[in-house]
């Protein structure tokens, strides 16, 4: 049970390297990457499955689901598990774009410790989805 849990945390926020500065001025929040993020936040804030879901990535979602049932959870389950383990006070500090794929750079605490992180986005049929997050410690 705890691999699996940690499976799938990893799946959703796993463990990555990402820019320590953004570059300044620039309004990172704006840009249709960043929407979809914090909408992907929101809905996880909520425990809203369905509003989460639209912001996720067919791949992603494939993954979370086969996961779910190797779990044997509900997604309600998982997304208490979701938000339980994802960072607070998110800020954006980068957003790259190539082509349909997108890369935005964030950083966050957990437990009060720094946190830095990347959300993995590609566009699938005119809209910016969410493929994977990954969290490390800041140090």
């Amino acid at each position: 049970m705890r691999k699996a849990t940690r499976a799938l945390l990893c799946l959703i926020l796993g463990l990555a390297v990402s820019p320590a500065f953004a570059a300044p001025g620039k309004d990172f929040e704006s840009t249709p990457q960043a929407k979809v993020y914090r909408a992907n936040q929101k809905a996880i804030a909520a425990g809203d499955y369905e509003a989460y879901k639209k912001t996720m990535s067919s791949e992603a979602l494939k993954e979370m689901d086969a996961q779910t049932k190797a779990m044997g959870k509900q997604p309600k389950d998982i997304m208490e598990l979701i938000k339980m383990m994802s960072p607070t006070d998110i800020k954006i500090i980068d957003v790259k774009v190539d082509g349909k794929k997108a890369t935005i750079a964030v950083t966050g605490k957990s437990d009060g410790q720094a946190m830095k992180g990347s959300a993995a986005l590609v566009e699938e049929n005119g809209q910016w989805k969410i493929g994977k997050q990954d969290w490390s410690n800041a140090k």
